[in-house]
């Protein structure tokens, strides 16, 4: 009994011990709570799978009155948010193509006669296959609308929907997640690695040694990044074979300007990364602080729900998040099958993040570690 008394008393004295150095240094308190609220509130807040405030837009060719008591009880939801009329149907690809709008109704030009007569009148739902469960659940919304103005119609035609998905023809989940895993998955290592590589040298005594040889800063920094950017471009790769290959998900776009987004894509995930790494003191605190933005970086992203219904705030701050863009850049190439003046757009903030965080970090080598 003694020894087990003596045994017990050890593991309590080892464990305050443990507890009282994690919690000694004010950085560890933070890192311990810090990261389960944040997190917690980007959860409740980012990844909600809620339709709101969804743009839609209207082609009406008819301008009769049920077209016009349709779009009303659409815009009556309070779910989505109509877009100034469309003209011609290439106004309507545009929106779609764009991302401009969820989804579009089309209301042929004879649709109020054929109420009137009796028959069943078609109206055209195109929706935007990219984000295929938020699509689903418009569409379902849709029906469930014009079921219900069938039904006040009573006997007759009355209206019939005819869905139409642009980029992911079934709404699969597969096609809308595995192009985005490109840029995602790529980035967990890529970050890591590139996190890891100075403060592996700090920790181990031969950083400072490195700083006194001939090479700059910026050719140091050179040195640590293109590795990880070669070894973010493997995985990438690897990843686009998988889902042409293996999942049979064709491939639109240029394989070409996919990489060269990849490449831009990739430098300022890896800039990203360097900057922890100079910050950080050792191993340790670099590993922390990377998981500690992968989980923001995924769920800020627009990889499992559109950014458009996160909040006001949390939008701007997607932003400063890399993977927000390079996986609209993925998909928009892979499956859309667009060309640079489609996704230019992504490229300007990314070469601004990758401007802003390489010269950060070799700023950071020459001042924090000197």
């Amino acid at each position: 009994m003694d020894r087990l008394l003596d045994a017990i008393a050890r593991i309590a004295f080892l464990c305050r011990k443990e507890l009282l150095t994690l919690v000694k240094d004010p950085k560890n308190r933070v890192i311990l709570f810090a990261p389960a609220l944040i997190q917690a509130l980007l959860f409740g807040y980012g990844a909600s799978f809620d339709i709101t405030h969804v743009p839609y837009a209207v082609l009406d060719l008819d301008g009769g009155q049920a077209a016009t008591e349709v779009v009303a009880r659409v815009d009556g939801t309070g779910v989505f948010e109509r877009l100034p009329a469309l003209r011609t149907p290439a106004q309507a690809a545009e929106a779609i193509s764009s991302g401009r709008a969820l989804f579009v109704l089309g209301f042929p030009s004879d649709f109020q006669r054929r109420l009137s007569a009796g028959e069943a009148a078609p109206l055209q739902l195109i929706l935007d296959g990219r984000n295929s469960s938020t699509a689903g659940a418009a569409a379902a919304h849709v029906a469930a609308i014009v079921a219900r103005y069938n039904a006040e119609l009573g006997a007759g035609g009355g209206i019939s929907v005819e869905r139409r998905a642009w980029f992911n023809p079934n709404l699969e989940s597969r096609w809308q997640m595995m192009p985005a895993l490109i840029a995602a998955l790529s980035m967990l290592q890529t970050l890591l690695i590139a996190a890891l590589s100075v403060a592996r040298e700090r920790e181990q005594g031969t950083f400072d040694q490195l700083l006194v040889t001939p090479l700059t800063p910026m050719q140091i920094l050179v040195g640590k990044a293109v590795p990880s950017i070669l070894v973010g471009l493997m995985q990438s790769t690897i990843i686009l074979l998988i889902i042409r290959f293996w999942f049979g998900i064709p491939m639109a776009g240029s394989p070409w300007l996919l990489y060269l987004g990849l490449v831009v894509f990739t430098i300022a995930a890896v800039g990203l990364g360097l900057s922890i790494s100079a910050l950080a003191v050792n191993m340790q605190q670099a590993m922390l602080y990377t998981f500690l933005l992968i989980m923001p970086l995924m769920l800020l992203s627009g990889l499992i729900t559109p950014v458009r219904n996160m909040p006001v705030p949390l939008q701007v701050a997607t932003y400063a998040n890399p993977l927000r863009f390079g996986i609209d850049l993925a998909r928009r190439v892979y499956l859309e099958g667009a060309g640079f003046a489609d996704v230019a757009h992504n490229f300007a903030p990314l070469l601004v993040m990758a401007a802003i965080t390489l010269p950060l970090a070799a700023w950071l080598f020459r001042h924090r570690l000197s």
